[in-house]
């Protein structure tokens, strides 16, 4: 099975492992998958991001994040952009996605930012996925 989307294929393993209870998830590496787990690990979604293995096998895993009663951080993801539909906001229109609870992550010319980062440093760019 050839997985065209990797970035939808990512959040709904996260999510899938989320509603299970489970401690850590196994995604296939790129380098995008990398930066949004990374940015993932920064707002405190998940507690640890390593990359493993070699070549044509490598593979991200990632630790995911629960409260003191163990629910989990994340309670759902979206898929904004999508690949039949890609989603652009310019700056100004940032301020609307950066009041909502969650994190937007937007890719920017400025790396993968979440929307109130790319808010501050003044950059628009296509909306990846919303996670609160």
């Amino acid at each position: 099975m050839v997985i065209t989307d990797g970035v939808a294929d990512m959040i709904t393993r996260i999510k899938n492992a989320a509603a299970v209870k489970k401690e850590t998830v196994v995604i296939p590496y790129s380098r995008l998958k990398m930066a949004v787990a990374m940015l993932l690990e920064k707002e405190g979604y998940l507690l640890k991001t390593e990359h493993r293995g070699k070549k044509s096998k490598k593979i991200i895993e990632a630790v995911l994040s629960y409260d003191e009663n163990k629910n989990s951080k994340i309670t759902n993801v979206r898929r904004i952009s999508k690949l039949s539909a890609r989603v652009y906001v310019p700056a100004k229109d940032l301020f609307k996605l950066s009041r909502q609870k969650g994190v937007f992550v937007v890719s920017t010319p400025k790396g993968l930012l979440t929307a109130k980062e790319a808010k501050k440093e003044n950059v628009g760019g296509e909306i990846l996925c919303h996670i609160w």
